[in-house]
């Protein structure tokens, strides 16, 4: 290269990690001290529609305006990541590709092939790791097997030490000009983002989307309240929980980000024992993916093979009851309706509607799965169909199948005054604190004062828990009959 020559380009593609700071790509296509292009390929094999898909629309926007911000640019263009790259790359004569690492099986493959379609054209790739606290290989047992019980796993993780501190945002971005032929790909005027469900009508006000406001969250959480998370994050009628899933769900802000900020705040307090807790929760998340990593059929294999011969109901009436919050149990029909209507749901209802649409209603847990992930906001491939298999018994380290939650007991227990079901039920609003976990309890002298009539107000319970309980044992029981004869 002459004195003369400008530096040749550097391309850093995101997915899933819509931030400037601890961006490892980003940090290391600046390093490199070349201008830099900064792409995100909408490919329909890795976009998912649904609640989620929007999400991730608003975060490569908000990702837009912060370029924009530092007077560069976002591409957009649409089609199948590895043509879309080559030709990108050799419009703009880039020398080398920066990319995150990703863990799902349809992300690695793309990225194999576009790793051995670059280098085979003399650019280099640099892949670097930036969505988990751990690479999903480094934490395994002494014979080098993938873990399967996750306390195991979480004692061998913290005996690696602390995660890597999370890098700053790039203080300049010296940006390279856009090849004349993509000058129709740029952000947000190329961005397809799918629409919201016409009855997802609190996504927007409930989700702000940028990369500042997921660090305000953190903010909030760390002084408001981690102090009470090891008892409220059950409580769906409290502020428990972080409501950080839907920001670390599409990288507006980094596992390892939050994890420096709660030891600074655990350093400030002295606070170990909620710390360690929610810091937990971010283990629980990188099991998860290494779990997807073994696994790439989570989402549709029973991961016990004793459940494939399990005779679910899949009783379509009942299914459509659950998706709609129309079963008569008052926190179940909540945490359908939150969902709904939020594109959310507290962790603790997750638990409870899992369990209840896979043991009482005997409904194969994967269509709830589905369910679940047209509709999460923070909806995660490994994650949500790791927890569907915790809920249904059917994974590794999972609940029990003999552990079914009871929508009763679990309402009065973490819902006591009917807070959370009144905010989500509305038809219950009027019904005294005992009777709100049990409307069909209401005698005809109070359904005449409150004009609330059992069965028409509110439906009757689709089906009877204790006898529903009854059902579900023995399938069980016969199930493991039938697989012990057959080994």
């Amino acid at each position: 290269m002459t004195a003369s020559t400008p530096p040749a380009p550097v391309l850093v593609l995101f997915r899933d990690d819509f931030r400037l700071s601890d961006n490892p790509a980003l940090h290391a296509a600046c390093a490199s001290g070349q201008p830099v292009l900064c792409a995100f390929v909408q490919d329909d094999a890795c976009m998912p529609q649904g609640v989620i898909g929007w999400w991730l629309g608003q975060a490569a926007a908000a990702l837009a305006d912060a370029l924009s911000q530092q007077g560069g640019v976002l591409l957009t263009p649409h089609g199948e990541t590895l043509p879309v790259v080559l030709d990108l790359a050799k419009a703009a004569g880039v020398s080398d590709v920066f990319w995150n690492r990703r863990y799902d099986p349809v992300g690695k493959e793309r990225d194999t092939a576009l790793k051995a379609a670059l280098t085979e054209r003399g650019v280099t790739v640099h892949s670097l790791s930036a969505r988990l606290l751990h690479e999903p290989w480094t934490v395994r047992t002494g014979a080098g097997q993938p873990y399967r019980i996750f306390t195991a796993w979480w004692r061998a993780a913290r005996e690696l030490g602390e995660p890597g501190r999370p890098l700053p945002a790039p203080q300049e971005i010296r940006f390279a000009p856009v090849p004349r032929g993509f000058k129709k790909d740029l952000a947000p005027g190329a961005l397809l983002t799918p629409a919201l469900p016409d009855d997802a009508t609190q996504a927007a006000q409930y989700w702000p989307c940028s990369e500042e406001q997921a660090r305000t969250i953190l903010e909030d959480f760390l002084d408001d309240t981690l102090a009470h998370y090891d008892t409220d994050r059950d409580r769906p009628d409290r502020e428990g929980t972080s409501g950080l899933s839907p920001y670390l769900r599409a990288g507006l802000i980094s596992a390892r980000q939050i994890w420096q900020a709660a030891r600074q705040a655990e350093a400030r307090s002295g606070d170990h024992l909620n710390t360690e807790k929610f810091l937990s929760e971010l283990g629980w998340r990188d099991f998860g993916w290494m779990q997807l990593f073994y696994e790439p059929d989570i989402p549709t294999r029973n991961l016990r093979s004793e459940f494939d011969q399990m005779p679910w109901e899949n009783d379509a009436e009942a299914f459509t009851a659950w998706t709609e919050g129309r079963t008569g149990y008052p926190l179940v029909d909540a945490g359908m309706r939150e969902l709904r209507a939020t594109g959310t749901m507290h962790n603790r209802v997750r638990m409870v509607v899992a369990s209840f649409l896979t043991k009482h209603l005997l409904t194969d847990w994967r269509k709830g799965e589905r369910w679940f992930y047209e509709r999460l906001v923070d909806a995660d491939p490994a994650l949500n169909a790791m927890n569907w298999q915790w809920c249904a018994g059917t994974g590794i380290d999972a609940s029990p199948w003999f552990r079914i939650f009871n929508p009763v007991g679990q309402s009065e227990k973490f819902d006591p005054s009917g807070a959370y079901i009144r905010t989500w039920v509305p038809e219950l609003a009027g019904l005294p604190d005992k009777l709100i976990h049990t409307p069909w309890k209401v005698d005809a002298a109070l359904s005449r004062s409150l004009r609330f009539v059992p069965g028409k107000t509110y439906p009757h319970p689709i089906v009877d828990l204790k006898q529903a309980r009854a059902i579900a044992l023995e399938r069980y029981r016969t199930l493991k009959k039938d697989d012990q004869t057959q080994n």
